[in-house]
């Protein structure tokens, strides 16, 4: 069988303008593969579970008999310690979880507008 003279440059063509649009789509076009959505999926879930979390997290700082001493303390803590100390206050447990959340403590301490934070 004979191919036409135009068929080799033709499928290499079509192979390049193949990876070019892909490359293309992929870098700024938008495109995602399922697994790269599921993740994006996945974060902004728990970002919004971290979110709805906070009022809970002022509500347990608020109902805290130490409040004052808790919150003094917070303040002298360096800003590099202060969300451990806050994740040691018990404020930032998720409830039914075990161990406190280091992103609900940094999201409370934003909440709580701490100085210097």
């Amino acid at each position: 069988m004979t191919f036409p003279e135009w068929t080799k440059p033709g499928v290499y063509g079509a192979f390049v303008g193949a990876v070019t649009v892909s490359i293309i789509g992929f870098s700024w076009g938008g495109w995602t593969t399922a697994g790269g959505a599921q993740e994006m999926a996945d974060n902004f879930a728990a970002e919004q579970v971290t979110l709805a979390m906070v009022p809970v997290c002022l509500g347990l700082s608020e109902a805290d008999a130490e409040r004052a001493s808790i919150l003094a303390k917070l303040q002298e803590a360096s800003s590099f310690q202060r969300r451990t100390a806050m994740m040691e206050t018990g404020w930032a447990t998720m409830p039914g979880a075990d161990a406190p959340s280091r992103d609900l403590a940094s999201a409370c301490l934003a909440e709580l507008e701490l100085d210097g934070s």
